[in-house]
């Protein structure tokens, strides 16, 4: 089962300095039957105006990974992390027992994220933030691991939870596999371009909901980049 969760049909909000539409309900969006999907709570496509930025606010008991699409993000956390993440690259948040954090835009230019949210596994603990580059052109033309619960993905960025988050680059033309095992949950949306998915359409910012697939095709219809979760 593919389910199409369009780009103009996303709930969403404009706050001036930030224009965000939501895959599931946050904040003033609420949509009972998008609570998430399996351990996948927040898929958030976030426009940050230049020279602004969340400020201070406090988290707990959730995993926060936050892919740049464009510009940059400044990271700031109640651990004393701090962190400039760019275009392409992936930071994690894994906000444990509790942390305060902002992420600002300090660049001249809008910054465009996705900010994803999955559950972990058993709450508590020490919180914790890392951030690592993953260039797009070690991605081209298959999926890399950028964020994992699994000891076995070593170059990933850690999360506490048994998922995946990964990205691909694809020309036209091109395709990727994706194998899931029994009872997984699978999201994925096109950041740019076009693709189909196992002979579903996706357009960029689309998001597609994927149940009962042991197997995902993924043939770019146009240049595309692409960023998966895979969770439980």
């Amino acid at each position: 089962m593919i389910e199409v969760r369009s780009f103009k049909g996303l709930g969403g909000a404009d706050h001036g300095w930030l224009k965000a539409k939501h895959h599931f309900s946050f904040g003033g969006y609420y949509d009972p039957e998008r609570m998430g999907w399996g351990a996948l709570r927040v898929w958030n496509d976030d426009e940050i105006a230049p020279h602004t930025g969340f400020p201070p606010h406090p988290h707990a008991n959730m995993e926060i990974i936050t892919y740049v699409r464009d510009g940059a993000i400044t990271h700031e956390d109640s651990l004393g992390n701090t962190g400039r993440t760019e275009a392409g690259d992936v930071q994690v948040m894994s906000a444990g027992s509790g942390v305060r954090h902002a992420e600002y835009n300090r660049e001249p230019e809008t910054t465009r994220i996705f900010q994803i949210w999955i559950e972990p596994d058993r709450e508590g603990g020490k919180p914790s933030w890392g951030a690592k580059p993953f260039p797009r052109g070690d991605r081209a033309g298959s999926f890399v691991v950028l964020a994992s619960g699994f000891a076995t993905d070593a170059d990933a960025l850690p999360i506490r939870a048994e998922a995946r988050v990964l990205g691909a680059t694809l020309k036209a033309g091109e395709a990727a596999e994706y194998a899931f095992g029994k009872g997984r949950h699978g999201y994925l949306v096109p950041a740019e371009g076009e693709v189909e998915i196992n002979g579903v359409s996706l357009k960029a910012r689309d998001g597609a909901a994927i149940e009962d697939e042991s197997v995902v095709k993924i043939t770019a219809l146009k240049d595309s980049e692409i960023v998966l979760v895979d969770a439980p």
